[in-house]
């Protein structure tokens, strides 16, 4: 156990998570079409194996070393200095370092479930592609393993050049993971997903690069650290901050995404194969919402807390989570039913984190990790019915209750996690953001509890339709029911959804100190500029 707690303390570990995937990708194409997916399917098991043991030995209040910019004392020119963070398994290697971009990456209470989600999924991806993907299977597998590798990049990066790179790694194979597998207008969803997600990326790299050059200007050094970034060291106008704001928000508003920015969503999930559904929906969605918690909301904290800024994210967080039930309420198509429901979804992430108190940032949090559960589970659920019958359309179906009893139980359990049955995670999250939420904007709370009432106007008739009509096409009598495979998919995501939904106290403590330190670093900043992070908790508001 000390031997194990002593390797999962080390910097080796994230690095391992990144690269594996890498050359699992490479492997994965060199073996071929016939052992490409048992190639990923073991690459996918030793990912989620290594990783698990992250959550056990994550101490809430560890820290690593970083180098920064900074003085010790007024007068004395800057330096790179050593400063203790509230990081893990960190690794802080030169890469092009006279451009002051270093590999920097770390693991702290908010990235924790994010990376553990990523790798949980790969392995249920692969087993869910399994008999869907047929044609150029080497191919499908790289690019699967090349995603989770750039998901999990984004989420350990704490160099902003890094995070860079990996935010537009994930773009290449969701691209082609659309583009090639995808339905019939798959060449038009893939191509309106990049366009979107590209021009918001520009936004960002323009303002990453902008921050960059000033902080150059002021200290006569060069580098892209998260903490430098962070850190006061270049002033910047109040219009100043507003614009990098916007800038970054608009990328992540893309990304996550949020009313009236989601229009690539619906049919990058109906087009997409199951595997992309569920990686969309499961992380790549997150990347926004985690965006604007570490990144936007940190760095440019006097914009961010702007009643305007406020203002404009609970009004289209609350849009976002009423429109998307309505319009998901007609929806004939079961797939793009699911895919509006994401919207909806997310705008209580939205809420949780501009709600700026503990109990909402961690309601976000809850609401990112149990959503990457149910909407997953309720595609795969799709795909496999899409295996079995060649259609997701809501009208070709009823009775499966009766033909496919086990589908049936799975599909309203899943439903009921989405809905936010009491038992689930999709109650405890919604309630922590509804509550933080109505701490701080009791209206916009009240307006935004209408969703949980309009999310099962939308999913209970998809339920009632698909499950327990009358089983009257002839279709739908003798298809089989799950198998083995299929259930091995779905348990683990049941007993994660239950065990959120029973008992949170383990993620609600691994996420609480880091919770506290963004809270305390929006208001306060870090001053003096040398100060370690990790004092910073004792100035976090009481929650």
């Amino acid at each position: 156990m000390d031997f194990l707690k002593h390797l999962y303390e080390g910097p080796g570990i994230l690095t391992f998570l990144i690269a594996f995937p890498l050359l699992g990708a490479l492997a994965a194409w060199l073996v071929g079409d016939r052992s490409a997916r048992a190639t990923a399917l073991v690459v996918g098991i030793v990912e989620l194996l290594v990783s698990v043991p992250l959550f056990f030995t994550f101490d809430p209040t560890g820290t690593c070393p970083q180098s920064v910019i900074g003085r010790q004392n007024e007068g004395l020119p800057f330096a790179f200095s050593q400063l203790t963070v509230p990081f893990q398994n960190c690794t802080d290697a030169p890469w092009f370092a006279d451009w002051g971009i270093h590999f920097r990456i770390g693991l702290d209470g908010i990235s924790l479930f994010m990376v553990l989600l990523t790798t949980l999924l790969l392995p249920l991806m692969v087993l869910g592609s399994w008999t869907y993907i047929r044609d150029r299977q080497r191919t499908f597998y790289a690019m699967l393993l090349a995603l989770t590798a750039g998901v999990v990049g984004v989420f350990v990066a704490l160099d902003m050049f890094v995070f860079y790179v990996f935010w537009e790694l994930v773009l290449i194979p969701m691209y082609f993971l659309i583009g090639v597998w995808g339905g019939k207008e798959r060449v038009y969803a893939a191509v309106k997903f990049f366009l979107y997600t590209a021009a918001g990326s520009l936004l960002m790299l323009v303002a990453i690069l902008y921050v960059y050059f000033r902080v150059h200007s002021v200290t006569g050094m060069s580098s892209f650290s998260y903490f430098d970034f962070m850190n006061p060291l270049a002033a910047f106008s109040a219009r100043e901050e507003a614009l990098l704001f916007l800038a970054f928000a608009l990328a992540f508003a893309v990304k996550v995404p949020i009313f009236p920015f989601h229009t690539w969503l619906p049919h990058a999930h109906v087009q997409a194969p199951t595997a992309g559904s569920v990686i969309l929906a499961g992380v790549l969605l997150k990347m926004g919402t985690y965006g604007f918690i570490r990144f936007a909301v940190p760095f440019f904290p006097d914009a961010a807390h702007a009643p305007g800024a406020v203002k404009w994210a609970m009004v289209l967080g609350v849009i976002g989570i009423i429109y998307a039930a309505m319009v998901a309420a007609v929806q004939p198509n079961a797939k793009k039913l699911v895919a509006y429901t994401s919207v909806a979804h997310l705008g209580f992430v939205i809420l949780g984190i501009f709600a700026y108190n503990l109990i909402g940032l961690q309601g976000a949090l809850m609401v990112m990790i149990g959503h990457g559960l149910s909407t997953p589970m309720l595609f795969f659920l799709l795909g496999m019915l899409y295996e079995r019958r060649h259609s997701y359309e809501i009208e070709d179906f009823g009775g499966l209750a009766a033909s496919i009893p086990v589908f049936a139980t799975m599909l309203v359990f899943a439903a009921m996690a989405s809905i936010g049955l009491p038992g689930t995670s999709g109650f405890v999250s919604e309630f922590l953001v509804l509550l933080g939420t109505f701490k701080t904007h009791p209206y916009v709370a009240l307006l935004a509890s209408t969703g949980v009432i309009f999310a099962a106007y939308y999913m209970l008739p998809m339920v009632q339709k698909v499950a327990f009509n009358a089983l009257r096409s002839p279709a739908n009598r003798d298809i089989p029911d799950l198998d083995r495979r299929e259930l091995a998919i779905l348990l683990p995501l049941v007993v994660l959804i239950l065990w959120i939904g029973i008992y949170p106290k383990p993620f609600l403590d691994r996420m609480e100190p880091a919770a506290l330190r963004l809270l305390a670093t929006q208001s306060t900043r870090l001053a003096p500029p040398m100060q370690p992070m990790g004092d910073v908790a004792a100035a976090a508001p009481n929650p």
